[in-house]
């Protein structure tokens, strides 16, 4: 059995390895996640605990809180934003795009025992990271000018019936969209997205990050827009667009709900609007 690679000689071993591979990197995600969402839960540095932020939140377009006073937005505040938003990002989309992940671990693995390059799965989630760490700069930037303007509720709602009803039913008009539509079908397709869009090499692997971290922001950033509608820091809204979007990108007829949902969405603002809601 001389020159013949264990892998080859006993195929039992190698799944075993795989296995092992597997179960590594679905804890690694899973303690990410975790981690994510106890900062998150805890404040995200703000000094208020998420739920008691949620118990201090108001509805959409709930006008008798008052209107924040413009905050003094120094280096290190902004920093902190972007931190904010960047990690309760992390908390709420690693669990959806698990998956993918762990495909990638599956084939990059295989590629190793066949001899090609690889590398760290890590390089590929970074990629993906880097993408939503780009979208946290831009809703840093959003709520800025929010709160500049007055705008935002003191607890980083949107205090405007108008401007909340506009952001629902653009959100909602957007999930019937092609562009939604097909950004969602990558998401829901881990194995098309590999066999399309694999490159070899650590360049090659954090490009496929970018790539498949493009097309879920594009499947999702109107989504995660309803944070400014409900509360940036509100639990209930939080944890039900992640339930959402793990559910959009997993479960059958995910095109079908996505649709639904955003003719409910559409529904929710026009409803705002008149009053009726």
């Amino acid at each position: 059995m001389a020159g013949i690679p264990t892998s080859a000689a006993n195929p039992a071993l190698l799944e075993a390895v795989l296995r092992r591979d597997r179960l590594i990197v679905a804890g690694g995600l899973a303690l990410v996640a975790l981690l994510a969402w106890a900062w998150t839960l805890t404040g995200a540095g703000t000094g208020m605990s998420m739920t008691a932020m949620t118990e201090r939140s108001g509805m959409p377009g709930a006008m008798g809180m008052g209107m924040a006073m413009p905050v003094a937005w120094t280096p290190a505040y902004a920093v902190l934003m972007v931190f904010m938003w960047w990690i309760m990002m992390i908390a709420m989309m690693v669990p959806a795009a698990s998956p993918m992940i762990l495909l990638f671990a599956t084939f990059n693995r295989k590629q190793r025992e066949l001899g090609n390059p690889h590398v760290a799965t890590g390089v590929f989630v970074a990629g993906y990271l880097l993408v939503w760490a780009v979208f946290s700069l831009v809703a840093t930037g959003v709520q800025w000018g929010l709160e500049q303007t007055g705008i935002l509720t003191p607890m980083m709602a949107v205090g405007s019936t108008y401007l909340a009803a506009s952001v629902l039913i653009v959100a909602g008009l957007y999930q019937l969209t092609p562009l939604k539509q097909a950004c969602l079908r990558h998401c829901r397709s881990p194995l098309d997205f590999i066999s399309r869009h694999w490159r070899p090499g650590p360049i090659g692997a954090l490009r496929m990050g970018i790539d498949h971290g493009a097309w879920c922001l594009g499947c999702c950033w109107f989504l995660m827009g309803l944070l400014f509608v409900g509360g940036i820091m509100n639990i209930y809204w939080i944890t039900g667009l992640a339930l959402y979007v793990l559910i959009e990108k997993a479960v059958p007829y995910g095109h079908a709900i996505s649709r639904m949902v955003g003719v409910a969405l559409a529904a929710w603002g026009v409803a705002l609007i008149a009053g009726l809601a």
